[in-house]
């Protein structure tokens, strides 16, 4: 990247020399199937018809460029707006994520969606995962599991063991979901909970955790292992409370996570990223080093 910045802007900026690491991005999405894969959660007559979870907050959806290999795409598109590494998400039998982690293992990691609901099974899978496919996270989205499972229930408690065993952190969702469900299984309360009956888990929370950004705050000044990942936020939408925490305390605890291909171009998270108000030294922290850290990566 030149000095006047990726995105041709003549100002330097102290993201412009970061080798960003990116702890979500995706898969191509089926904007016309989503709805079947949780049908049985919906209960209202317009979510059908959006192409995305909560397709009445996200407008202008990203395009994925169906002519070209989706893989070249995606590296593509990170060169362009300075991604050095990305977690993208992997499953037995999938299209792209198991080939994305082996063939650019530079580039590109592995997370694996967990589901409680299956009891030990759900265990074992986890930990095939990480010896066959080589994933190095796990991911939970509590409101949209069938049945919901609270973060802090029981059923969820052998997930946070393995974990803890295999030496590998866990992303969940956390705050009110944009999907039409129920939120009880995601407040920021039952996080701390789970901090304390698992005081080695390194569990960093995505998709905000509004509207108890708050006492998300103090949720991460009391317990080491919890972290805050801004995905699914448009930069200039970032809460005031994780900034400013950042700012000053939680400068290694807080860390960037974008939404890319499911609901936000990266195009303008980059471009809206230049004004968040992170003091200089917090760059680094915010964009790289904090997710090596606790992807164990070097």
């Amino acid at each position: 990247m030149s000095s006047t910045g990726f995105d041709g802007l003549s100002t330097p900026h102290p993201m412009d020399r970061i080798g960003v690491v990116d702890l979500m991005l995706g898969v191509p999405p089926n904007r016309d199937a989503w709805f079947a894969g949780y049908e049985r959660l919906l209960k209202d007559d317009q979510s059908r018809k959006f192409g995305h979870g909560a397709g009445y907050m996200f407008k202008d959806l990203p395009r994925v460029d169906g002519t070209v290999d989706f893989l070249a795409y995606l590296l593509a598109e990170m060169d362009r707006w300075g991604i050095d590494k990305g977690l993208l998400p992997v499953s037995f039998g999938d299209t792209w994520g198991t080939r994305g982690i082996a063939e650019h293992p530079d580039r590109l990691h592995g997370s694996f969606l967990v589901d409680p609901n299956l009891g030990m099974q759900g265990v074992r899978d986890l930990r095939r995962a990480v010896a066959e496919l080589g994933v190095v996270a796990a991911a939970c989205f509590p409101t949209g599991l069938h049945p919901q499972v609270n973060i802090g229930d029981p059923a969820m408690y052998p997930i946070h063991a393995a974990c803890c065993e295999l030496g590998i952190p866990i992303f969940i969702n956390a705050g009110v979901p944009g999907p039409r469900f129920p939120f009880g299984p995601q407040h920021v309360e039952h996080l701390d909970r789970v901090c304390y009956d698992f005081p080695e888990l390194v569990l960093v929370t995505r998709h905000g955790a509004e509207p108890w950004e708050n006492l998300m705050v103090k949720l991460m000044l009391k317990w080491p292992g919890l972290h805050y990942s801004t995905s699914a936020f448009a930069p200039k939408h970032y809460p005031t409370a994780i900034i400013d925490y950042a700012n000053t305390r939680g400068i290694d605890k807080v860390m960037y996570a974008g939404y890319f291909p499911s609901g936000l171009s990266l195009e303008r998270i980059m471009t809206e990223m230049r004004d968040v108000p992170f003091r200089p030294h917090v760059w680094p922290k915010f964009l790289r080093e904090n997710a090596l850290r606790i992807l164990n990566l070097k």
